[in-house]
């Protein structure tokens, strides 16, 4: 199978430009970069947490046996999900949409 020639290049780049238009690319493009960048820190992060139990040793010692506990019912707090990272992409772009009429606004002002 060859790789991408430059004419497949521009034939997928002549389809973009018509299903997208030309002022919504660098924007598609710019939420792909967003996203991508996400992705990536949690990616990281996740590794980062992986990693830190192994490069730590702790030694557990003996303890004594505790009394048995009472029993005290107490409502579980609800989780709280994290949003993913299509989700935090997703609510940065609404926030920089609102920003953007906000400054088109104080513009026209």
């Amino acid at each position: 199978m060859a790789g991408l020639g430059t004419t497949e290049l521009i034939i997928i780049g002549v389809i973009l430009v018509l299903l997208f238009g030309a002022k919504k690319l660098p924007e598609a493009a710019r939420g792909i970069g967003r996203s991508l960048r996400i992705f990536k820190a949690e990616t990281a992060k996740l590794r980062d947490d992986d990693e830190a139990p192994a490069a730590t040793a702790t030694v557990v010692q003996p303890q004594p046996q505790p009394a048995p506990p009472q029993q005290i019912v107490a409502p579980a707090p609800a989780p709280v999900a994290e949003p993913s990272a299509e989700e935090q992409a997703r609510m940065l772009e609404e926030q920089a949409a609102k920003l953007r009429a906000q400054a088109s606004a104080n513009k026209q002002q």
